[in-house]
């Protein structure tokens, strides 16, 4: 398991970035950027074992590393210490943008075409709560922007990212 010190010994954090202090191979220059992105998130190699330069980040400034650690901005490549928050699962969900193959444009909002109206549904700790249908897509948004903020507060998350 590494420790806050061996981090410190090997890295130097700035503005969301690692740097080595050790240079962990022949051809890597001591002050050069450490890690590669992979998967979306910047990995970093210790030895033989890969780690998510995040959580590096989060145990080098805390001393601990929580079970989860979100990206408040949703920028899985924003690494900076403000940028990152511990949270539990649920909360790391709420926090996701609208998927890629959202047809309304609106997170939580699908069209239904038996009804001819807009549905919408917010998930609650891996739960779906169904808000209401509506003719109208706008009163969708505000209704599915409203029920986010009141079922998943700070860790809201009105679309953006994914």
């Amino acid at each position: 398991m590494l420790t806050q010190a061996e981090l410190h010994e090997r890295f130097e954090y700035r503005n969301g970035e690692l740097f080595y202090k050790i240079s962990p191979l022949p051809k890597i220059k001591v002050g050069s950027k450490a890690g590669t992105v992979n998967s979306g998130y910047i990995k970093v190699n210790i030895g033989t074992k890969k780690y998510l330069a995040h959580r590096i980040i989060w145990m080098m400034q805390h001393g601990s590393l929580p079970t989860e650690i979100d990206h408040i901005n949703c920028n899985k490549l924003d690494n900076r210490i403000e940028n990152l928050r511990q949270v539990n699962r649920a909360q790391n969900r709420y926090n996701i943008g609208s998927y890629k193959n959202n047809t309304s444009g609106t997170k939580g909002v699908s069209y239904k075409a038996n009804l001819s109206k807009w549905q919408v549904s917010v998930n609650i700790d891996g739960k779906r709560k169904y808000i209401g249908v509506f003719k109208d897509l706008e009163l969708a948004e505000l209704v599915a922007m409203e029920a986010r903020h009141k079922y998943h507060g700070v860790f809201a998350n009105n679309g953006l990212g994914v």
